[in-house]
């Protein structure tokens, strides 16, 4: 697909595929977006903001004035909407963590979404999961006979997006199909990012674990039909907590990656070995030079590698760069995997391409590879913009894997 915006702008079109692509469970409307995103001036951060902002604003002004007339679902839809679009207005802006507008934004989103779980039926249930010495925010979606146990998805975005934001991508395409959703963010996340100052992990399982300590408590959740569906950069956490996890019936890794090594290295345009080890040593200038000169040619990656110094507490992009090379399902970690796999693959993955197929390669386990086209219009990272496509294949995998999960198997506890 030719980008419809932003022709010159690999990010900001993405960004505002992104935003279509939740157009099918009601995270945006063709019309809002598009005058939006033709009042942006290509490749200005403020420009940006500003012009969601004042969108987003409209459509909260409008979502709170419905229940007065009583008109439910139209308040519900609404907020919906003006949640995702106060995402989009903070998104690129992560690059000066202290400035203001980011948590004005993004508590704004948090606000919007809380509301619109409120008129869903049943109710989406904002819930806070133990872990450390801390909660990890998220959502409890119940299908429509609460109380009866489900084969249940716990679902969590990547490098920048929202527990909320998951409702469009991922959430309630289970929901409508009788699973119950677990929705979290874990370190590193927007939720814990912005409100506890927690930072990235590589080791995933140790978030997962205590997430699904909280799942095998709640009514809902048949403990031994317990998948995980990790979008975008989830497409490595989701799989690296797999590796440890014995009580895990399946994995989406949406999409798939194997090493964010190779991401973070590819700058410097050196061997690998040789890459890490000049990302790491102490008085070596030219890995900065290299990384600031591709920066400054390439807005993705740009704005990449700011996502991740705000992700991880970086003060630099070369300690960004360096601390990414932990990211990886190498040394055997993927053939330590047991459960069923789903690898999705999209043709023209502007972030991770290649990177599904090196996933599937070392898996051991039962795997799936699902590679999504330009001519089915799902060819981008994560299959932005054809989310019914996408989903209807993901959960028909899964309703199948599910199905020959045989009772109370899996349940004991980790290896």
């Amino acid at each position: 697909m030719k980008p419809i915006f932003f022709p010159d702008n690999p990010s900001f079109w993405y960004a505002t595929l992104r935003t279509l692509g939740h157009i099918g469970y009601g995270g945006a409307d063709f019309g809002e977006v598009a005058t939006t995103a033709q009042r942006i001036t290509p490749g200005d951060y403020d420009s940006w903001h500003d012009q969601w902002l004042a969108t987003s604003g409209r459509i909260a002004e409008q979502a709170h004035t419905s229940p007065a007339g009583g008109h439910r679902v139209s308040a519900r839809d609404a907020f919906l909407r003006a949640s995702n679009y106060y995402r989009c207005a903070e998104f690129f802006l992560h690059g000066n963590a202290t400035d203001p507008r980011i948590r004005h934004a993004y508590d704004a989103s948090v606000t919007c979404f809380r509301a619109a779980t409120q008129l869903f039926t049943p109710v989406i249930e904002p819930v806070g999961i133990p872990y450390e010495d801390t909660i990890l925010p998220g959502y409890l979606y119940r299908p429509d006979d609460p109380g009866l146990p489900c084969p249940t998805v716990v679902v969590f975005n990547g490098f920048d997006g929202t527990a909320e934001e998951m409702h469009f991508f991922g959430a309630a395409a289970a929901v409508e199909r009788g699973y119950t959703i677990l929705v979290f963010d874990g370190p590193g996340q927007p939720g814990t990012r912005h409100r506890q100052g927690l930072t990235f992990r590589p080791d995933w399982e140790n978030v997962v674990t205590p997430v699904l300590d909280f799942a095998a408590t709640l009514p809902e959740v048949a403990p031994e039909r317990i998948a995980l569906f990790g979008a975008s950069m989830g497409g490595y956490l989701a799989p690296r907590a797999a590796a440890f996890d014995r009580r895990i019936a399946a994995v989406v890794a949406l999409d798939g990656i194997f090493d964010l090594g190779d991401i973070s290295t590819a700058p410097l345009q050196l061997p690998r070995a040789e890459a890490e080890r000049r990302l790491r040593a102490a008085h070596d200038p030219d890995p900065d030079a290299l990384i600031e000169s591709a920066m400054a040619a390439t807005p993705t990656l740009k704005w990449a590698v700011e996502q991740g110094m705000f992700t991880m507490d970086a003060e630099t992009p070369r300690t960004f760069c360096a601390a990414f090379v932990d990211y990886h399902l190498r040394d055997g970690l993927a053939e330590r995997i047991a459960c069923p796999v789903l690898v999705c693959s999209g043709e023209d993955d502007g972030f991770f391409k290649g990177q599904p197929e090196k996933l599937y390669d070392h898996l051991a386990c039962e795997k799936t590879f699902l590679a999504f086209t330009e001519e089915e219009g799902a060819k981008a990272h994560c299959q932005s913009g054809a989310q019914k496509l996408a989903f209807a294949r993901v959960y028909d995998w899964l309703d199948q894997v599910m199905a020959d999960v045989p009772t109370m198997v899996g349940t004991s506890a980790r290896r």
